[in-house]
């Protein structure tokens, strides 16, 4: 039995052995994994829980008009935020009532800054004010983890809008997050539309970062050798834009209860003056924390504030985009300018009849421009064909997209052959279509934008500028100014056409029987077209493109009034009060005219009407009017 009980306990012992070996290979092997394999991770790891980098965000850069006056300002704001490593989520639901937001909102923001760093603040509340920060001051012991941070929020000191072209700026979203790339983090403030966002890298400037110690429990004890190992943040750079504030003030006023849009562009450069969407938003309301019943409010409009008209919009241009098929016309000598049809205030193709507004007897070329005869580029469209006028249209930009830098627009559509077969089947269409697109109606469909452009190829004889709205971008950090350059184009038209089209158009405005006399500006001649495009919703929208003065072009504008009617009462006068304010600081068509001494009385007496002496704009309709 001795032998026995000798065997068992030696087993015993052994097992013991085998365990206590096992249990030491183990700590062995651990004690390699964590000094040999993973020093270098862990070393990391230690290193942060002594070491905290806190990300410092930059300034975000400034917005200046085309005489250096800032428009784009920053102004401080306060945000609380959460270090999730040390907050209690005991606290969450007492911190949401100081704040006076929803217990489910902070959980949220908290959880995805969770998800990113436990050892970074993430931001819960942006612009409080300042009883909120004296709450959380006298509440700081009870709430560990909570704190504030200085940021900037957006300040505009222009009393114009501008919302459409400038932007707004608002809290990144996830889809950002994985677009724009690694350097954005939840809770960073990015362009959301406009210049905001197409210069969103030039504006945005380079994150900063402040090293502090932290004792054994993560709170934060102070800086990191007095701040030695910090990295300030890198302001973003500046815009220098092209635009007068004057003018986009003034366009956007005469705009009221209206809607539609106005671009106006620098003739000579491309540069946007003005751009005007109607009804638009205040930006103000989005520099901040933008209330959840004002987002709502905004996308709920019917009118839809948010939509940009200016680039966005795609309506026929109605009689404006006549000179494109006088233009085609007589580059492919299918007509000359002395060309005459005989306007009986109808046109009748098939069992179709196309009106006019208005009978014109025997008209040419120019006088067909001036007085904005139908019947006459109705016949003109029938000897040209959809494919030539579609051609000349593409070379005036029509079709595709201008390029403009805010970083929203269609291409618009411009019909060919093509197309209409696609859309319709080779057999579903027929002629009949192609004198509606004659005078810029049916399947045509343009924006502002684009027809702003087209009156700066008008007024500069075939050169053509891509629209912008920044003209230099000033680095801070290399103290210098770089000018931005922009694609120009150039096309060739005869000058014989030239000088037929724009004549017609100077007649439109500056002799009587044009349609667009209230689009005349004191001491200069200008030129322009006006528009009424049918609208089957209602009442037609009406157009007015121009430029002046007509000899040496500074200014082209294109203008859309949505559904009020004629484009010589509405679009008209809008444009030449812009012009005018342009050109010479300020309106004086409704100053009181200079009369001549009235004539001695004879036998047939001579009644002067001052053609300057205009009346109010929506009650006046010009002889002609109606295209």
């Amino acid at each position: 039995m001795a032998g026995l009980d000798e065997i068992q306990l030696y087993s015993k012992r052994r097992a013991i052995y085998i365990i206590v070996g096992i249990v030491m290979l183990l700590f062995v092997g651990r004690l390699i994994q964590l000094q040999v394999l993973y020093q270098e991770w862990y070393g990391k790891k230690s290193e942060e829980n002594s070491f905290r980098t806190i990300p410092r965000d930059p300034v975000r850069g400034y917005m200046y008009d085309r005489t250096g006056r800032l428009v784009v300002d920053n102004r401080p704001a306060f945000t609380v935020t959460i270090m999730p490593f040390e907050f209690d989520k005991r606290n969450i639901n007492y911190l949401a009532t100081l704040l006076a937001y929803k217990q489910e909102f902070i959980s949220e923001r908290l959880g995805k800054g969770e998800q990113h760093s436990r050892f970074v603040p993430a931001k819960i509340a942006r612009d409080v004010d300042f009883g909120v920060l004296s709450a959380l001051e006298e509440r700081r012991g009870s709430l560990p983890g909570v704190d504030y941070i200085t940021e900037s929020k957006r300040h505009y000191t222009t009393r114009a809008n501008a919302s459409h072209i400038l932007g707004y700026t608002k809290e990144i979203s996830e889809l950002q997050m994985k677009s724009l790339g690694e350097e954005y983090v939840q809770g960073d403030v990015v362009g959301a539309s406009g210049l905001e966002a197409s210069y969103e890298s030039v504006l945005r400037g380079v994150k900063g970062a402040e090293v502090s110690v932290v004792n054994v429990r993560g709170q934060v004890i102070g800086s990191l050798d007095q701040g030695k190992h910090d990295t300030p943040p890198i302001e973003g750079d500046d815009l220098l834009l092209t635009m007068d504030f004057e003018l986009q003030a003034l366009a956007e006023s005469l705009f009221t209860d209206k809607r539609g849009a106005l671009v106006a562009l620098d003739t000579r450069t491309g540069g946007v003056l003005a751009m005007v969407s109607k009804p638009d938003y205040p930006l103000e309301a989005f520099s901040g924390v933008t209330p959840p019943e004002i987002w709502r409010a905004l996308n709920s409009d019917e009118a839809k504030p948010l939509f940009n008209r200016a680039t966005l919009t795609r309506y026929p241009p109605g009689s404006t985009y006549k000179m494109i098929l006088a233009v085609a016309a007589l580059e492919r000598k299918i007509v000359s300018p002395s060309w005459q049809v005989t306007c009986t205030g109808a046109y009748r193709f098939g069992n179709k009849t196309f009106g006019d507004e208005h009978v014109h007897g025997t008209v040419n070329m120019v006088e067909a421009i001036q007085r904005s005869c139908n019947v006459y580029f109705y016949q003109l469209m029938m000897k040209t064909g959809i494919d030539v006028w579609a051609e000349y249209g593409a070379k005036f930009g029509f079709g595709k997209y201008t390029g403009v830098d805010i970083g929203e627009e269609t291409s618009g559509l411009l019909p060919t052959t093509q197309w209409m077969d696609k859309r319709y089947g080779a057999k579903g269409w027929t002629l009949g279509f192609l004198p509606s697109l004659g005078i810029g109606q049916g399947e045509l469909g343009v924006s502002p934008i684009q027809m702003a452009c087209y009156a700066t190829a008008l007024a500069m004889q075939g050169t053509y500028y891509q629209p912008h709205a920044v003209a230099a971008i000033k680095r801070k950090g290399l103290m210098r100014m770089d000018t931005l350059r922009y694609e120009t184009k150039h096309f060739d038209v005869s000058p014989g056409t030239w000088r037929v089209v724009r004549e017609g158009m100077r007649r439109v405005v500056e002799e009587l029987g044009g349609t667009a006399g209230l689009a005349r500006v004191r001491g200069i001649q200008s030129a322009g077209k006006t528009g009424t495009a049918q609208n089957p919703h209602g009442k037609s929208h009406a157009w007015y493109i121009g430029f002046a003065p007509f000899d040496e072009p500074q200014i082209a504008i294109a203008v859309l009034v949505e559904n009020v009617g004629y484009g010589g009462s509405y679009a008209a006068p809008i444009a030449g009060m812009c012009i005018e304010k342009y050109l010479f600081g300020r309106i004086t068509r409704f100053d009181a005219p200079v009369l001549p001494p009235r004539p001695a009385r004879t036998d047939s007496v001579t009644t002067l009407t001052p053609i300057t002496a205009l009346a109010p704009v929506d009650s006046l309709k010009f002889p002609g009017d109606g295209n």
